[in-house]
Formats: structure tokens, sequence, C-alpha cells
């Protein structure tokens, strides 16, 4: 199931405030050769290009759906390709900025992955991430949960999400370790107001309920998505409800 970014954009302003968040942790730094890591659509990439006008940025991202929305936004600054962060750490590019917002969180082995990016950072290079804090946050947990009981755990041939995200202290100790510095990490509430629970479903319909569905025939997604709504309106019984969702920010640049 390819990711749909009409759905994914009916929470564009829930999702850009951490984008703001974290672009403002970034210093300007003149001609920066920049990569945006699962850029999406594009448009956040290009406020970056706009914010930081001697910069040069690259977005990348896997999926061919999110980039076609991409391609309108290129300019002689602004660069988009179909790859994957695995594919750009064995490229051995290096940068003076590496950005993600709400992509590593998809990636796994993150005692390696952050290393591994580190080393990418040309000297004075930072690092700017951000990405959803999945086990703190509870519509997350339902939707673990629900895959690992029957008869969904059959259907999905065990498989479930077990998210790669770190805390918070051993995020601070993989930058300090490999080299960053002027660290800034932490985690923050975004909180999303819903007037009712098909608000709840549809913000994570357009992200973390994918990777499931694609793997469940179209009678089994209908069977799977009905019951993880019901689980939902469980969960939040007062309506409208107030969604706890935490983020991780991250900030580091390198000697």
């Amino acid at each position: 199931m390819p990711w749909n970014p009409e759905v994914y954009n009916q929470f564009k302003n829930i999702r850009f405030k951490p984008f703001f968040d974290l672009s403002d942790l970034i210093a300007d730094q003149g001609e920066m050769k920049a990569i945006d890591l699962g850029c999406g659509t594009g448009e956040q990439t290009a406020i970056l290009a706009e914010k930081f006008p001697q910069a040069v940025f690259t977005g990348i991202d896997s999926s061919p759906e999110m980039l076609a929305k991409a391609e309108s936004l290129r300019h002689e600054r602004l660069h988009f390709r179909q790859m994957t962060t695995e594919e750009i750490m064995e490229s051995g590019d290096c940068w003076d900025l590496i950005f993600s917002n709400a992509a590593l969180q998809w990636s796994d082995h993150h005692q390696e992955l952050f290393p591994e990016l580190i080393s990418q950072l040309n000297p004075g290079g930072q690092l700017a991430v951000q990405m959803p804090y999945q086990p703190g946050n509870l519509l997350n947990r339902i939707l673990s949960d629900l895959a690992s009981e029957e008869p969904f755990i059959s259907q999905l041939n065990g498989w479930n999400i077990h998210s790669p995200v770190l805390t918070l202290d051993e995020y601070v100790q993989i930058l300090f370790e490999n080299g960053l510095k002027d660290l800034n990490v932490f985690e923050k509430v975004y909180p999303i107001i819903a007037e009712d629970h098909e608000t709840l479903f549809n913000f994570i319909s357009g992200s973390a309920l994918i990777p499931y569905l694609e793997r469940l025939s179209d009678d089994q997604q209908k069977i799977f998505t009905t019951e993880f709504k019901q689980r939902i309106a469980k969960a939040f019984q007062k309506l409208p409800a107030m969604y706890s969702f935490k983020r991780m920010l991250m900030y580091g640049r390198k000697d």
C-alpha cells in the first residue's frame, strides 16, 4: 500500500509545528551542502531552502508518490531523489547539514545508524533530527497490541512494528561519543485536539498504520481497521479528546 500524500497532509499544520521547532535549531553557515532524509512531498525541504538562501538541498524519499508532489518545487538549489537513508549512507557522500523530520523512526538499529550519519558530516556540519516517540504514544501502542493478537498475528505472519527509537539519554550519549557539540536534545508534546474518534484514526492512518495494511488482504484490512477504531474509541471515551503526541528533537554540531 503506497503512501497517500492527501491523507498525510490532512494534518499538515500539526506535522509542521515540530518541523519549524527543529529548523530553528540550525545555524545558517552560508554555502551549505544539505540533505533532507525522508523529505516526503518536499514542502518542508523547500522551506529550508528559503530559510538558508546560500545552501543547496537534496531531498530524498523512498516513496515515488510523495516525490511526485515534490517535482514542481525543484530549482537550482533544491533537488529530489528517490533513495533510502541506508542508500545515502552507503554512498559515502558528506554533508554540511543532515536534516530529518519524522522519518528516521522507520530505520532500524539506531545505535549504528546515528554514528554512521554523524560520520558523513563535514567538519562544522550540523545534525538536526525529529522523530515521534513511538513507545510513548498511545495510538502506536494500541496498534502494536492489536497486531500481536489473533487473528491478526497470524495474518501478519508475526510481523509487528518494534520501534527502533531509543531514549533521550541514549541519543545524548551517542551524539556526545561521536563528537557532536552544542547538543540540544529534548522531548516535546504536540497536543492533538480531536472532536471525534475518526480524527485520531485518520492521524495515524496516514503513517504508522500503512505498513500493517499493506500486509493484509482487502477483507482483512476492513476487519483490522474496524477493531482498531473500536479500541481508539475505548481509549478516548471523553470527547473532544486531547492526544498528547510526543516527539523527540535533537541537534548537534561536529567539530
